[in-house]
Order: structure tokens, then sequence, then C-alpha cells
């Protein structure tokens, strides 16, 4: 898989493996943090939408575990504006699919209906990404 087709490359998915392996250890604010600092510095980089899908999609999960339904639902909403504007923007890649799952991904967030209730997180709450422990080999690979 080369990627070539979206804008999201090898180096993006490098920059996400911390946020990623916090997101599926299930410490949403701290991958929150450390997704935003990337989502800064690659200002006028589309590919940085993918950052902010995940980012917004953590805390609406970290909502979720308060039981805030409004914040979880403001921010699930805005997720799915983000997912649209990858789609739009040619952000997505075979790196997407292949190591952070994101067909399945964007289908869970996306079945959350606008005006939800808690419950309708289930699913998107027992997520995880591709463990990022065992990217290494395969990104090397595609880097040479």
């Amino acid at each position: 898989m080369s990627g070539d087709i979206g804008q999201f490359s090898s180096q993006h998915l490098k920059k996400m493996m911390e946020g990623i392996r916090l997101y599926n250890s299930g410490y949403f604010w701290e991958c929150h943090e450390e997704l935003e600092d990337h989502w800064l510095e690659d200002m006028g980089d589309d590919a940085r939408f993918v950052y902010w899908v995940v980012i917004q999609v953590a805390t609406a999960l970290l909502h979720h575990s308060d039981n805030n339904l409004p914040g979880a639902k403001g921010m699930i909403n805005k997720a799915k504006e983000k997912i649209t504007q990858c789609e739009v923007r040619g952000v997505e890649s075979d790196i997407m699919n292949k190591f952070l799952n994101w067909k399945r991904f964007k289908k869970l967030v996306r079945d959350i209906p606008d005006d939800p209730k808690l419950t309708d997180f289930k699913n998107l709450q027992s997520f995880r990404f591709s463990d990022p422990s065992k990217w290494g080999p395969h990104l090397d690979k595609m880097e040479k």
C-alpha cells in the first residue's frame, strides 16, 4: 500500500503514534493534548484534519465518560464535519485504512445520531485503533 492516493502519509502516522497509544489506553484527555501539538504544527496541511477528528472523538468520549451528553454530542457532531473535510480535501489514504482502521472508525462515528443518547456511544467507546507498537517495521518498509 503506497498511500499515494491521499495526502495522509507515513510521516503523519508517525506523529500520531503516541496519541493513538493514549487513545487506545483510554487516556482521552492526554490523547487530545498530544495530538493537538501536531495539529498546531501542521497548519496549512490538510492531513491535520485526521488529527482533528481523533482529538474531537477523544474529547467526545471523555465527555461521555463523565455523562456529559451535551459535550459528547457537540464534539461528535464536530468530528463528523471533520471526517467530511477529510473526504472532500482528498486527505484519506491507504495508510489510514491499514493502520488506523479508518473506514470502521468513521462508520462508528457517523452511526451516532446527531441528537444522541449516551447509549449511542457504546460501539465507538469500545473501538481501538491498531496497536502503534506494531507499526514500526511496516512504516520502515513504506519509507524505503
